[in-house]
C-alpha cells in the first residue's frame, strides 16, 4: 500500500512538474496576458480550472506587474459572470443544467437559489472568492431571474476583485522572495490547493 501511494505521489509530482513548465513557457509568450484574461472569462461560465496557477506564474516572473495581472483576471472573471448569467437565463435546460450536474451539485440547486431570496450578493461575494464553483453561482443567478446584472457585477467584483488581488499583493510586495517559496513548495501548495478545492466540493455538495 505504501508503495502503490509512493508510486502515485511520484506521476503526480511527475505530471506536476510537466505542468508547471508547460505554463511556465506559455507564461512568457506575447499573449499571456490575453491567454489569462480567457482563463479567467471562461472559469466564470463552464471551465473547471481557476485561472490563479496562471496568475501566479505570471505574477512570480513579473513582480512589479502582478497587480496588473490580477486587474485581467478580475475584469476577465466578471465579464465571464455575465456569460455565465446568459447561459442560465436563456439556456439552462440545454446547456446551464449540464454544467451543474457535471460538478455535481444538482440536489443543491433549490438551497442556491433560496441563498439568492435571502441576500443574492452576500452569496455571489462567497462564491466569487472561495474555490467553490463560481460558475455554478453565475448560471443559476440568470436562471432565478431575481438577481439582477447590477447586483451580479459588484458582487463579482468584491469577490473575485478580493481572490486576485489577494494573490498579486502578495507578489508584489513580498516579490522574488515567494517565487523561492513557491519553487521549493510548489508540489505541496498544489496538493493543498486540490485538497481545500475538494472540500469546496463537499462543502457545497453535502453540508449546504
Amino acid at each position: 500500500m505504501i508503495k502503490f501511494f509512493s508510486g502515485m505521489y511520484l506521476k503526480f509530482k511527475n505530471l506536476l512538474n510537466s505542468t508547471r513548465e508547460w505554463v511556465e513557457s506559455f507564461a512568457h509568450k506575447p499573449s499571456a496576458g490575453i491567454s489569462l484574461f480567457i482563463f479567467a472569462f471562461i472559469e466564470s461560465s463552464f471551465f473547471p480550472i481557476p485561472p490563479d496557477a496562471l496568475l501566479i506564474i505570471l505574477g512570480i516572473s513579473y513582480p512589479k506587474r502582478s497587480l496588473y495581472y490580477a486587474l485581467i483576471c478580475t475584469v476577465g472573471s466578471v465579464l465571464g459572470a455575465y456569460l455565465g448569467y446568459l447561459i442560465g437565463y436563456i439556456f439552462y435546460d440545454t446547456i446551464g443544467l449540464r454544467i451543474i450536474q457535471f460538478y455535481g451539485v444538482e440536489n443543491q440547486i433549490n438551497y442556491i437559489l433560496q441563498k439568492y431570496q435571502e441576500n443574492g450578493f452576500i452569496a455571489i461575494v462567497t462564491a466569487g472568492f472561495t474555490p467553490i464553483p463560481y460558475k455554478v453561482f453565475t448560471i443559476l443567478a440568470g436562471f432565478n431571474k431575481t438577481i439582477d446584472l447590477f447586483t451580479l457585477t459588484i458582487a463579482s467584483l468584491v469577490g473575485r476583485a478580493g481572490r486576485f488581488f489577494l494573490v498579486g499583493s502578495l507578489i508584489y510586495f513580498v516579490g522574488p522572495g515567494i517565487k523561492t517559496f513557491i519553487d521549493k513548495y510548489l508540489d505541496k501548495l498544489t496538493i493543498a490547493f486540490m485538497v481545500l478545492l475538494i472540500a469546496s466540493f463537499f462543502v457545497l455538495k453535502y453540508l449546504i
